[in-house]
Order: C-alpha cells, then sequence, then structure tokens
C-alpha cells in the first residue's frame, strides 16, 4: 500500500489514471499542437527569409530612406539582414522544440505589431531607417498576428485540444511548474513509460522491473525530475 500511494503521488489517482493516460497518448512528439508550433515557425521563417535574401541579392543601399521593391515591399540593407536574422530565430526555435518554437513566435509575433506601429509613426521623415512604406507596415501587422496564433495555438486558448502539451496542469504536482512538462520525443516515451507503470502497479500486474522504476521513481515529488530519474534508470546499464 505504500508503494502504491507514492507511485501516483503528485501524477493521477487510481479513479483518474486511465483518463490521464489516454490523455498523455495522444499527446505524443507528432502531435498536432507540436507540429502547429514547429511548422508553423518555419513556415513563417521561410517567407521573411526569402524577403530578406532577395535584399541582399538586390544589393541595397543598408540605411537608405526611400528604399527598392522586394516583393512589393520596400526594403534596404538593414531590413534585410533583420529579416535574415529572425528567420534564422524561427528556425532554430523550431529546431529546439515546439515549446521553444511558441514562446519565440509569441515574441516575434509581438515585435512585429510594435514595429508596424514605430514605423507607421515615422513614415515620410528621416527616421525611417528600415525604409518602411505602408505596404510594410500592414505586412508586418498581418505576420505579427499569424506568429502571435500559431505561438498561442494550444497554448494560451481556455479550452486546449488534448494533444496540447499545456492541457495537463491539473495533472501537475505540488512542486511541478508548467516547464516540467516533456518536449522532446525522448521524454514523452518515458513520460508514457512511466504512466503504464504506475498503472499497472496500481492495478498488481507490474512486472518486477515496472515495480523497481517506480520504486525508484517515487523518491522524489517533482514531475521533472521523476522523469529524468525514470531516464536515468532506463539508461543505467543492466
Amino acid at each position: 500500500m505504500q508503494l502504491r500511494h507514492r507511485a501516483i503521488q503528485g501524477t493521477t489517482t487510481a479513479s483518474d489514471g486511465p483518463a490521464a493516460a489516454d490523455d498523455l497518448a495522444r499527446n505524443r512528439p507528432g502531435g498536432r499542437v507540436p507540429a502547429v508550433h514547429r511548422v508553423g515557425a518555419i513556415l513563417v521563417a521561410a517567407v521573411i527569409l526569402v524577403f530578406g535574401l532577395l535584399g541582399f541579392v538586390d544589393g541595397l543601399a543598408f540605411f537608405s530612406t526611400s528604399g527598392e521593391r522586394i516583393l512589393g515591399l520596400s526594403s534596404n540593407g538593414l531590413l534585410s539582414s533583420i529579416s535574415v536574422l529572425t528567420a534564422a530565430g524561427l528556425v532554430a526555435a523550431a529546431l529546439h522544440g515546439p515549446r521553444v518554437a511558441s514562446t519565440v513566435m509569441i515574441v516575434v509575433g509581438s515585435l512585429f505589431l510594435l514595429s508596424a506601429l514605430a514605423n507607421l509613426a515615422v513614415l515620410q521623415t528621416s527616421f525611417n531607417v528600415l525604409a518602411f512604406e505602408f505596404s510594410n507596415v500592414v505586412f508586418s501587422v498581418l505576420t505579427g498576428l499569424v506568429l502571435l496564433l500559431l505561438g498561442a495555438y494550444g497554448r494560451l486558448t481556455g479550452n486546449l485540444p488534448p494533444d496540447s502539451p499545456y492541457a495537463h496542469a491539473a495533472l501537475a504536482g505540488p512542486g511541478d511548474d508548467p516547464e516540467s512538462f516533456p518536449s522532446t520525443a525522448a521524454e514523452f516515451a518515458a513520460e508514457r513509460a512511466m504512466r503504464d507503470a504506475e498503472l499497472a502497479v496500481v492495478n498488481h500486474v507490474a512486472t518486477d522491473e515496472q515495480r523497481r522504476r517506480v520504486a525508484v521513481m517515487a523518491q522524489v515529488r517533482s514531475r521533472g525530475d521523476r522523469r529524468r530519474v525514470w531516464m536515468d534508470v532506463e539508461a543505467a546499464p543492466s
């Protein structure tokens, strides 16, 4: 009974364990929400990157306030450089993980909206260092909104889809925080194995290996620490 209590402490109860396991099964690395965050960041980055690279190809003056037309927008060397760096940041975030991609898209999207307002105020002045025209303002607003929507998808709404890594905050233990939830393929696999083992122990059908792992894992309270312990035990030579 002691093992059973500690195995489920801070994660789930016997009554809600199957539902939590079903939620976790849907919350897989190839799920909809992580895919939207990663693919969305890469697609937006591709558009921005093409715009920036074409500016370099045309050899635009770096600080020209009049700019030249690139894909229907005005640009100069400074704006091209910022575009390439922004695209690189979005791609790097997407490669790092869906959670990072989501956060970066929200931040970059907010910056796009602020840039649109700031540059709208300096149009047709000597302070227009990015050579903005009204079409650039519209593009910045649209791109910012797209980034915000993609970054917030499955994360900031009140009715989160079941495959969202942010939909399981109610299952967290007292010492857990949102960042303790899995974000990589290995962490999702470890989380599923942990749940399976805990449910097996509760239902008295666990193997000796599952009981051993659960006993080791039960020594810590934090969700993230339990997962790390499970993965360390799994990686240890038998």
